[in-house]
């Protein structure tokens, strides 16, 4: 039960977090206050919340589908474990070097306008669509754990829970405005910092062999 927690709503919330802090997505978040600038403190906050719960609900339905997927592969999710965990293994260390661009591809999933839009409820279906280069490789690391798990369910919770607290964040810069200086700050520190990333992703790659090998996933499930 502690190992479901923590996989199910401790990992995605972590990789959450840490997808809030990479370098292109403070920029894409800092786009999104910029077309709420015009809307009084209420309205703003308001037009966040709205976003943070399409933008979730968006990332939990993409979990599910790709759970869903998973539930045709029974056979493999052990080896899923271990292929994921050798992946991050790899970003780890490309990152860790400071070679992270091999591996950093933009997917966008939604028509260019809809980023361009003010109704945040049409924002957060376009920003939960789009990936941005350097949070590809989490989002499709816990798509994978998604899929090994099997479960409709726990793939929807997974992605929802990484959605929130993914976006979560943005109601503190909403409320406070001029922490969004200091957010573009942090992002510039951590662009030159890339070995942050990739010691977080030889951890998870670590974790995520040791549960393939040793954990038996129908007990566990």
């Amino acid at each position: 039960m502690e190992l479901s927690l923590y996989t199910l709503l401790l990992l995605p919330a972590a990789l959450g977090l840490l997808g809030f802090i990479e370098p292109c997505t403070i920029g894409a978040h800092l786009i999104f206050l910029e077309t709420q600038h015009a809307r009084s403190k209420a309205e703003k906050m308001h037009a966040v919340t709205v976003f943070i719960a399409v933008r979730s609900l968006t990332a939990g339905i993409f979990g599910a589908f790709v759970a869903f997927l998973g539930q045709l592969m029974v056979g493999i999710q052990t080896n899923l474990w271990l292929v994921f965990g050798s992946i991050y293994l790899v970003m780890g260390v490309l990152f860790f070097f400071g070679r992270g661009g091999l591996i950093k591809h933009r997917i966008n999933l939604a028509p260019a306008k809809w980023k361009r839009a003010s109704n945040p409820a049409v924002l957060g279906v376009a920003f939960g669509l789009n990936i941005p280069a350097c949070a590809a490789p989490v989002i499709f690391g816990l798509l994978g754990l998604a899929a090994s798990v099997g479960s409709i369910l726990a793939g929807f919770l997974m992605m929802f829970i990484f959605g929130l607290a993914l976006s979560l964040p943005l109601i503190i810069l909403a409320a406070v405005p001029a922490l969004a200086a200091h957010l573009a700050k942090l992002g510039n520190y951590l662009r030159e910092k890339t070995w942050i990333l990739g010691l977080v992703f030889v951890l998870l790659g670590i974790w995520s062999i040791w549960f393939g090998i040793y954990v038996d996933l129908r007990n566990w499930a």
